[in-house]
């Protein structure tokens, strides 16, 4: 069974950079589609970006379109999210999830479709 574990976040000013990581343990992420969400207190876990399980294929929300990029590194078994231009409104605990997929370019925006989650790892953008 697969362990996700998100790192990277942090205290950034208004305009600065993040590099969020998503690294797996236990098994290897080749054949999973993964998506990264955030969550702010008390709301429901929003869609932020996905990628599909041979890397070909991204989707993004439109309010990281062009700011945030996802991508993966098969050799260390691991997702990243950069995130430039942060926002006040980035703030939030981001999370990434995976699904294992028969090798198709399925890609997962409803948290309820993927299976496989990380802890959380907050995000704070100050004004």
């Amino acid at each position: 069974q697969v362990q996700l574990v998100e790192s990277g976040g942090g205290l950034v000013q208004a305009g600065g950079s993040l590099r969020l990581s998503c690294t797996a343990s236990g098994r290897t992420l080749n054949s999973y589609a993964m998506t990264w969400f955030r969550q702010d207190p008390g709301k429901d876990r929003d869609f932020v970006a996905a990628i599909s399980w041979d890397g070909r294929s991204t989707l993004y929300a439109d309010s990281v379109k062009g700011r945030f990029t996802i991508s993966r590194e098969y050799a260390k078994n691991t997702m990243y999210l950069q995130m430039n231009n942060l926002k006040p409104e980035d703030t939030a605990v981001y999370y990434c999830a995976g699904r294992q997929t028969p090798y198709n370019g399925n890609m997962y925006r409803d948290a309820k479709s993927l299976d496989t989650w990380g802890q959380g790892t907050l995000v704070t953008v100050s004004s």
